[in-house]
C-alpha cells in the first residue's frame, strides 16, 4: 500500500483540554487487520506551510563545523580575554572584601574568644558565656531574616537589578552569618560571587552568549582559588561544576579556550587574595607521616565510611528542608522565623559543642591537631563531633541561613578521618599478639584526617579531581596521592549515585504554577501517582545541598521559558504515518523521504496505535537476518509483535501541556519521541496530530529566546 507522509497542522484547541500526558494504548490487535471503529470523526485537515524536515547526516555535519568556527572566531575576540582578566581581578577583590567583612563581623559579635579557641570555650564555666554563645548566633539568624526578605522584595524588580543587588544581599546575608558562627562555610559565596561578577562583565562587555558558560566557570575558579589560595583546585573546580554538567547542553562551548580564561581568572584572583588576606593556606597541615603501601586497604575503608557520612549528610540537609517548607506552607509558621530560630538552635548546641561553631579554619586545625600547646579530642568525642555537626549545619541550610557546605565538608571529613585512624591504632596497639596485627605500622591520625578531608568533599559535593588536587596543592606531598584517589574516588562512587542536579528555583516555579500528576502504566488495576516534580526517593538534589554548583542559571530561565510555550507551538506538524499492514522496506522509505527517524503507527480510523523507530528496524532487521526471513515482505506488524515492549508509546502529549513537563517526563522514561494527539478518548488512543521530540523542542526555544531578545533590544533603542 503506497503511503505518503501526511501534512497536518493542529487547528485550535479546547479550553477543556487537560494537560496531563495520557497512559500508552492498549496492546496491538496485529493478530487481525480488521480494527474497531472510533465514535470520533477524523479531524479536518486544512494545508499550511511545510515545517523543514530533519536534516540528514551531511547537513548535520555541516552544520556543527559552521557552528564551531562561529565559535572559535567569537573566543578569539580580545575582549573574551579582557573579560576573563576582569573577573579575576574583581573576584579576587569581592572575596578579600567578603572574607575582611567576616572577620570584623566575628571580632564585634564574639569579643576575641575565638582567637582563644573552643577547647578554652570548652572548659569555661556556663554562666560566664552561655548568654553570648547562644545569642550571637540568633542575632545573626535575625540580622539573615531581615536581609532574606529584602532580597525577596528585590525579586520584584527588573531582572538585571534582581541579579545584582540580590547577589549583594546574598553576600551581606553569608558575612552575618559566618561572622556570628553559624555552621556553614565561605567558599560557596565565594563562588557565587565570582558567579554574579562573571554575569555583569558579560551583560556589560561580552554579550555573546557562547562565552557566558565560559565566564561563569572562570567567576567560579576565581571564587575557589581565592577562597582556598589554591589556584589549581580552582581551575578542576570550575571543570568539574560548570562545563562538565554544562557541555552536553551547550555545544559551543570550546574547551580548549574556556580552559585559558579559568586559568587567568584563578591566577589572577589568587595573586589578589594573597596579597588581601595572606599567602598562609585556607587552613594549617599538620605533621604527618605513611608507614607503608599496606595501609592502602585502610584507607579505602576510610573512603567508604566517609561516603556513607556524605550520604546521611545530603540526606539530612534534603529531608530537614522539606520540613521546613512543609511547616512554612501547611502549618503558616513565616519564613523570616527559620533563621533565628536556626541560630538559637546552634547556640544551644554550641554549649555542649563549641568546635561546631564557624571560627574560620581554627576549629579545623584543632581537630588534626595542627595548633601548639593545643590538647587533642578524643576519638569518641571526634564521632560526636561528626554526627552534631551534620545536625547543625544541615538546621543552618534548611532554616535558611546562608553558606557554603565545603568548609563543614572539611570539619566532618577531618573529624571522620582522625577518629578513624585513632581507633585503627588502638585497635592494632590493643590486639592480640598471636594475630600479629602490631606488626602493620600505620600512620599517624593526621593523615586519615586529611585524607578524610578530601573524601568527604568529594562525597558530598560530587567534585572529586577538586578534593584530590586541593589537598594535594596545600601539603604539597607526592606520598599522598594514591590514598587521596583511593579513598575519593570511592566516597565519590557511593554518593554519585544518589546525588542529582535539579535547579531548585525551576523546580519551585513548576510546583507553584500548573501541577500535574503522572500516571504509571496500568500493569494491574492498582495505579499509582507520581508528582513529576519530584525525584525518586532515593536521590539528593545537589543543587539544595550547595548551590554554589549551580550556578549556571540558564538553565533556570530556559525552564521559565518551557513553561510559557505549549507543545501545540513546539511540536512537528509534518511527520510519517504507517499502518501495521505496511511494508518494513516502506516504511524506511518513507522516513528516509522525510528524514524523519521514526513514524507514528495509526489504525483505519487514524486512531493512535504505536510509534516505529528506525532503532527498532534495525534490531528486528538483525533477528530476520538470523531466522532467515525475506526482508522484504516484512510487515510492521512482525516487527511489534515480535517483542512486547516496540512500537508501545508509554505516554502521550497534548497540544495543551507545557513543554517543561513533556520534557520531564520525556527525561524520566528516557523517551526521544512522543506523539502528541488532539484528545484522550477511549484506553487513551487518539488522534495524531502532531511529533515532540528534542530537537524541535530545543529549536523552539532558541527561537523564542532570541525573539525575546530582539523585543527587548528594540524596546531599549526606542526608550534610548
Amino acid at each position: 500500500m503506497a503511503l505518503a507522509s501526511v501534512l497536518r497542522l493542529f487547528p485550535s484547541s479546547p479550553p477543556h483540554l487537560s494537560p496531563l500526558l495520557c497512559k500508552s494504548p492498549p496492546p496491538f490487535p496485529f493478530n487481525s487487520n480488521r480494527f474497531s471503529s472510533s465514535p470520533f470523526p477524523i479531524l479536518n485537515q486544512r494545508s499550511s506551510f511545510v515545517t523543514a524536515a530533519l536534516p540528514d547526516s551531511a547537513d548535520e555535519q555541516t552544520v556543527v563545523s559552521v557552528d564551531s568556527v562561529v565559535s572559535e572566531d567569537n573566543f578569539n575576540d580580545p575582549r573574551v580575554i579582557v573579560s576573563a582578566c576582569l573577573v579575576g581581578v574583581f573576584t579576587g577583590i569581592a572575596v578579600v572584601l567578603f572574607n575582611n567583612g567576616v572577620h570584623e563581623i566575628r571580632d564585634f559579635f564574639w569579643d576575641g574568644i575565638p582567637y582563644r579557641g573552643a577547647s578554652w570555650l570548652r572548659e569555661e564555666p556556663l554562666d560566664s558565656v552561655w548568654v553570648r554563645v547562644i545569642f550571637v548566633p540568633a542575632c545573626g539568624g535575625l540580622i539573615v531574616s531581615v536581609l532574606n526578605a529584602a532580597r525577596n522584595a528585590v525579586s520584584e524588580a527588573s531582572y538585571s537589578a534582581k541579579a545584582a543587588l540580590g547577589s549583594v544581599l546574598k553576600a551581606l546575608a553569608a558575612c552575618v552569618t559566618l561572622g556570628t558562627g553559624n555552621s556553614l562555610g565561605p567558599e560557596g559565596p565565594s563562588v557565587e560571587i565570582g558567579s554574579s561578577i562573571a554575569k555583569e562583565i558579560h551583560s556589560l562587555l561580552d554579550k555573546n552568549p557562547q562565552t557566558k558558560l565560559s565566564l561563569l566557570a572562570a567567576g567560579a575558579a576565581a571564587g575557589i582559588s581565592s577562597g582556598f589560595n589554591a589556584a589549581v583546585a580552582g581551575c578542576f573546580f570550575a571543570v568539574e561544576s560548570v562545563l562538565w554538567p554544562s557541555s552536553p547542553a551547550d555545544s559551543s562551548v570550546s574547551l580548549t579556550n574556556t580552559t585559558s580564561m579559568v586559568i587567568l581568572s584563578a591566577v589572577i584572583a589568587s595573586v589578589i587574595s594573597e596579597v588581601g588576606l595572606g599567602s598562609e593556606p585556607a587552613f594549617k597541615v599538620p605533621e604527618y607521616d605513611f608507614r607503608s603501601p599496606g595501609e592502602l586497604p585502610l584507607y579505602l575503608l576510610l573512603g567508604l565510611l566517609c561516603g556513607l557520612v556524605s550520604s546521611a549528610f545530603s540526606k539530612l540537609t534534603s529531608y530537614l528542608l522539606g520540613v521546613v517548607d512543609n511547616l512554612n506552607k501547611d502549618v503558616g509558621i513565616p519564613k523570616p522565623v527559620f533563621p533565628i530560630v536556626g541560630g538559637l538552635t546552634v547556640g544551644v548546641i554550641a554549649l555542649a559543642y563549641p568546635e561546631i561553631l564557624y571560627w574560620g579554619f581554627d576549629n579545623v586545625d584543632l581537630l588534626l591537631e595542627s595548633r601548639p600547646f593545643v590538647k587533642g579530642l578524643s576519638g569518641d568525642l571526634l564521632f560526636q563531633l561528626v554526627a552534631v555537626k551534620i545536625i547543625a549545619t544541615s538546621l543552618c541550610r534548611a532554616f535558611g541561613l546562608v553558606g557554603g557546605y565545603y568548609a563543614p565538608s572539611l570539619f566532618i571529613g577531618a573529624a571522620t578521618g582522625m577518629a578513624y585512624g585513632k581507633f585503627i591504632s588502638f585497635a592494632i596497639a590493643q590486639s592480640d599478639p598471636a594475630i600479629h596485627l602490631s606488626i602493620l605500622e600505620v600512620a599517624s591520625p593526621q593523615a586519615y584526617g586529611l585524607v578524610g578531608m578530601a573524601a568527604m568533599l568529594a562525597g558530598v559535593c560530587q567534585v572529586p579531581l577538586t578534593a584530590v588536587l586541593l589537598l594535594f596543592e596545600l601539603t604539597q606531598d607526592y606520598r599522598i596521592v594514591l590514598p587521596l584517589l583511593g579513598a575519593v574516588g570511592l566516597s565519590s562512587w557511593i554518593t554519585s549515585g544518589q546525588m542529582k542536579r535539579k535547579d531548585v528555583k525551576g523546580t519551585k516555579a513548576l510546583e507553584d504554577g500548573n501541577r500535574y500528576t503522572i500516571q504509571q502504566p496500568e500493569e494491574s488495576d492498582n495505579t499509582t501517582s507520581l508528582s513529576s516534580t519530584e525525584a525518586p526517593p532515593y536521590f539528593n538534589n545537589l543543587c539544595e545541598v550547595e548551590s554554589s554548583l549551580c550556578i549556571d542559571d540558564s538553565s533556570i530561565r530556559t525552564k521559565d521559558l518551557e513553561k510559557r510555550i505549549f507543545v501545540k507551538e513546539a511540536m512537528r506538524t509534518r511527520y510519517v504515518t504507517v499502518m501495521t499492514s505496511t511494508l518494513l522496506t516502506e516504511a524506511v522509505t518513507l522516513m528516509l523521504t522525510e528524514k524523519q527517524s521514526c513514524a507514528i503507527i495509526v489504525d483505519n480510523d487514524n486512531l493512535l496505535l504505536g510509534l516505529l523507530t528506525l532503532t527498532d528496524i534495525h534490531e528486528f532487521s538483525k533477528f530476520a537476518k538470523d531466522k532467515s526471513l525475506d526482508s522484504k515482505v516484512l510487515l510492521v506488524s512482525e516487527i511489534c509483535s515480535s517483542d512486547g515492549a516496540k512500537c508501545k508509546v508509554p505516554w502521550t502529549a497534548t497540544p495543551t501541556m507545557d513543554i517543561l513537563s513533556a520534557e520531564m517526563i520525556m527525561n524520566e522514561y528516557d523517551l526521544s519521541h512522543v506523539p502528541v494527539i488532539s484528545e484522550r478518548v477511549k484506553d487513551c488512543r487518539g488522534q495524531p496530530i502532531g511529533l515532540l521530540d528534542r530537537e524541535c523542542i530545543s529549536l523552539t526555544c532558541r527561537a523564542l529566546a532570541t525573539r525575546e531578545s530582539l523585543d527587548f533590544d528594540t524596546v531599549k533603542a526606542i526608550v534610548e
